[in-house]
């Protein structure tokens, strides 16, 4: 079997069933990697997105948990998920 490939939150489809891997932060905020992990971003959760802005460097609409939140798009681009299933 191959290994599952990671993928940024930002690049994910709308409605697929994703885990959390991993959580960085860019040398710019390195704030947002705590950030992150407070609001629920933590490896192993389960996310989905379930809404994209109209452009694809938009706004995201995603859920965690029980919570759901808007995140920026590079903010998205810090958390690497992967497929439920494959982690």
């Amino acid at each position: 079997m191959s290994e599952p490939l990671f993928s940024s939150l930002a690049a994910a489809p709308a409605g697929l069933a994703l885990t959390v891997h991993q959580v960085s932060a860019p040398g710019h905020s390195p704030e947002w990697a705590g950030w992150l992990a407070d609001l629920g971003f933590l490896p192993g959760e389960a996310v989905h997105v379930l809404r994209r802005g109209a452009q694809r460097t938009g706004n995201l609409v995603v859920r965690i948990g029980q919570s759901t939140f808007a995140l920026r798009h590079a903010e998205a681009e810090c958390i690497a998920v992967t497929p439920r299933g494959h982690d």
